[in-house]
């Protein structure tokens, strides 16, 4: 009986603990209702270098923090993505120069976008750390500038939107779209 509550509420309603719009857009393709509502971390404050523990860390620092200001009345949904290339984590651009850094070195690479997603409620919770592997075949000089020149990479892990300035770009995908894109909705549906 109490699992079958749980079912009617999460079907009713999540806290998306995101400002992200990318999160947000997955959520509402997928008919799944939510509210969202950012939470701080200091991602800074991590100090691995391994992506996947990054990733993960940083997930569990945004969920502490959504328990702490809002509480488990509603389930609470945090995600974090991380790109990495070349054995490195390339995180938010900081500027247009970073950005273009980061950028060439996932240019004519493999490149993998790490995602975890953590749904707690006060009764349980659902973790799942998710891979979508790319190769990349090389960016067109004139085309980076102008994604560069939009700014549409600001606020994007590794500066990459699978969805629009990389996607030309790849030769080979091996996992999940929606992962690359910042919430594995394919594995949570599944939970729901």
């Amino acid at each position: 009986m109490e699992f079958q509550k749980l079912l009617i509420i999460l079907k009713k309603m999540i806290i998306l603990g995101s400002n992200s719009e990318t999160r947000s857009k997955i959520l509402r393709s997928h008919n799944i209702d939510f509210t969202q509502k950012g939470c701080d971390f200091d991602e800074d404050s991590i100090k691995t270098s391994s992506p996947k523990a990054f990733v993960f860390e940083a997930t569990l620092g945004k969920l502490n923090s959504c328990v702490k200001s809002l509480g488990l009345k509603i389930p609470i949904l945090v995600a974090d993505t991380v790109v990495t290339a070349h054995g490195k984590i390339l995180r938010k651009a900081k500027n247009r120069k970073d950005a273009e850094a980061i950028l060439r070195l996932q240019s004519g690479s493999k490149v993998s976008i790490i995602t975890a997603m953590i749904l707690k409620t006060e009764n349980s919770e659902m973790i799942d750390i998710s891979s979508t592997d790319y190769i990349f075949s090389e960016f067109d000089e004139v085309k980076l500038k102008k994604y560069l020149d939009s700014q549409d990479w600001q606020g994007k892990a590794g500066a990459c939107m699978v969805e629009s300035f990389c996607k030309e770009y790849i030769k080979t995908v091996n996992g999940f779209e929606s992962c690359a894109m910042g919430l594995t909705v394919e594995k949570l549906k599944l939970f729901l």
